[in-house]
Order: C-alpha cells, then sequence, then structure tokens
C-alpha cells in the first residue's frame, strides 16, 4: 500500500460515521435557522436575549438566554408554558418553511423547561415509590408532549412502565405496577 493510499483509507468514514456526521450537520443548520428566526422575533417584541444552539438526543435545541432577569423573558414563557408550546410551534414551522424538513427542535426560554425537567423527574421518582409500594398503576395529571416524554423516560430509568392515555389536553401518563 503507497502512503498516498494509506492516508487516504485511514481518512475515510464508516457509513454510519458519515450518517451522523450528515445528521448533525443537518440539525444545526436547523438550530441556526431556528435561531435567524427568533432573532428577529426578539427585535420585534424588543426583548433583549442570546440564543444557543445545541444537539441533544438527535434534535436540534435552541434556548433562548439572557444575562439580565429571566423575567424578561417571561412572556415567551406564558403561563405553564403555553406560550413557549406554541413558539417552539411557530419556530418548526418557520425551519420546514426554510428547509423542507419536518423539524423536531427543542426550544426553551429563560430556562424554563430545563426547570421543569428537573421538578418533572422528581415528581415521576416519587410517584414510582408510590407504585412500587401500592403494587396498583397510578395516573399522573395531563401534560404537554414534553412533559410525558421527561416522565416516561424517568419511569424506564426507574425499571417500571408507563403509557399515556387519553386525548389532549387531558392527556396524561400512566405509570404501571410490575407484574
Amino acid at each position: 500500500m503507497t502512503n498516498e493510499t494509506a492516508a487516504v483509507t485511514s481518512q475515510q468514514q464508516t457509513p454510519e460515521a458519515v450518517e451522523d456526521s450528515d445528521e448533525r450537520a443537518r440539525l444545526e443548520e436547523e438550530g441556526e435557522v431556528a435561531a435567524d428566526y427568533l432573532e428577529e422575533l426578539l427585535d420585534i417584541a424588543d426583548l433583549d436575549g442570546d440564543i444557543d444552539i445545541d444537539v441533544d438526543h438527535g434534535r436540534a435545541a435552541v434556548a433562548v438566554v439572557t444575562e439580565e432577569d429571566d423575567e424578561t423573558l417571561s412572556a415567551l414563557v406564558g403561563r405553564n408554558g403555553e406560550v413557549l408550546d406554541a413558539l417552539q410551534e411557530l419556530t418548526r414551522l418557520a425551519v420546514q418553511a426554510k428547509t423542507g424538513d419536518r423539524s423536531r427542535l427543542m426550544l426553551d426560554v429563560a430556562g424554563y423547561r430545563k426547570n421543569r425537567r428537573v421538578e418533572l423527574t422528581s415528581l415521576a421518582e416519587q410517584a414510582i415509590d408510590q407504585v412500587r409500594a401500592s403494587g396498583e398503576d397510578m395516573a399522573l395529571e395531563p401534560m404537554n408532549p414534553f412533559e410525558r416524554k421527561v416522565v416516561h423516560d424517568a419511569v424506564a430509568a426507574g425499571g417500571l412502565v408507563s403509557d399515556s392515555e387519553g386525548a389532549e389536553p387531558n392527556r396524561h401518563v400512566v405509570i404501571r405496577a410490575a407484574g
């Protein structure tokens, strides 16, 4: 094998690595498109905020943060994250319009989802303990898709099984007792 062939061979990537790097690049592009959209929105709303872009669990993750008090962005979160959910959907639509692909990006504003994830994980752990102690299934309060996903992940990590039941807006998680 010549030195030139060896150099080319050592630089070749496996098909999986190429897929992973292509997917990461696509998700980073989604994040950039979302950031542009959100920056325009912040300008229109005369709100100060910085945009952080990442790839997390196979999704573009975009966060609007501020060095000032997080209350300045509270209007973009709304009561129980309702405005944030709507803003996330609008941002996904803007990404889809620009890229032609459906987006699954996650949007966080002022750390709301990050904090909510911690709260929900704690709630799920308490519910897991109650289900184990009682041996009976437990239904939780209705939650949005993000919140249900967090609970399902926590339940799976706790070694139990959960399902979503009902129709929006009353869709909720049921934690199943072992057996």
